[in-house]
Formats: structure tokens, sequence, C-alpha cells
């Protein structure tokens, strides 16, 4: 009876932490959807008036949702996602005339039992146009605001 006793207490801690280690973790599982973006542009690249900034350029974006995803709290977002892959870029890119170009947008969501993270990655290549390869060099100028007269 006494050994019994010592277990119960035992017994009753494994099984807590058996539960909530359950519940924090869960099963996870992701899918991803390959959607095409919804504008595109025609750019020539035949000529040598382009330089590679940056091959493969990647930017990222979360969110998330509770109760399996029913509710949702925040989504990823297409801009906070390419303003990510520009941060990545290494070099400053205002004011230059640039192109993202092959660009993939993959989709996953990671399900856990009591949340899912949706995630946005966008990938693609930064290039800089020269001007070189036809004669025409166009500069960009930056904005500024201006104020009312």
């Amino acid at each position: 009876m006494k050994h019994l006793a010592s277990f119960a207490p035992r017994l009753v801690s494994i099984t807590v932490g058996s539960i909530l280690l359950c519940l924090a973790t869960g099963c996870s599982s992701t899918r991803v959807e390959n959607n095409a973006s919804s504008t595109q542009t025609q750019i020539d690249l035949n000529h040598a008036n382009y330089k590679m900034i940056k091959a493969g350029a990647e930017g990222r974006s979360y969110g998330f949702r509770l109760l399996l995803g029913i509710i949702p709290i925040t989504a990823p977002n297409t801009a906070a996602a390419r303003a990510d892959l520009y941060d990545h870029v290494g070099e400053s890119v205002n004011g230059k005339s640039v192109a993202l170009i092959n660009v993939t947008e993959d989709r996953s969501t990671t399900w856990l039992l009591l949340f899912s993270i949706p995630k946005l990655v966008i990938t693609g290549d930064v290039v800089e146009f020269t001007g070189e390869g036809n004669g025409q060099m166009q500069t960009v100028q930056p904005a500024t605001l201006q104020q009312p007269q």
C-alpha cells in the first residue's frame, strides 16, 4: 500500500506533463501552394542592358491563426515579403532602375494542434538596368514630398 501511495503523485505528474506536451506541440504538416503573381510586365533582357545585383533573393512573411487555422490573427503579406527581399539584397536599391525577374511565390502553412502558421516566400533575381546595350539610360529620381503652397 505504501508503494502505491508513493507511485500515485508520480503517475499524476507524468500524466499531466504528457497532456501538456501533447497540447503544446501537436502534429505538424506542411503543404505548399504555388501561385503566379497577378501582375506581370514584359522586360527585354536580350541586350547587355542590365547587370545582376542578386540572384535568388528571397523574402518571407509569416502569419498566425488560432484554433486549427479557423481564427485569423495576422496573414502573410506580399508587400512585407517583397520588402524583406529587398532588405536582403545586400545593397540599397533606392533610386536605381531595378527589376525583380524570375519571380516565384510559394505559400505554405504549418498546421499545429492549437494554431497554424501561414508563410509566404517570394524568390527572384534582382537586376539593375544600365542602358549600355541600346545607348539609352534613364536616371530615376527618388520621390520627394512637395509641401502645399
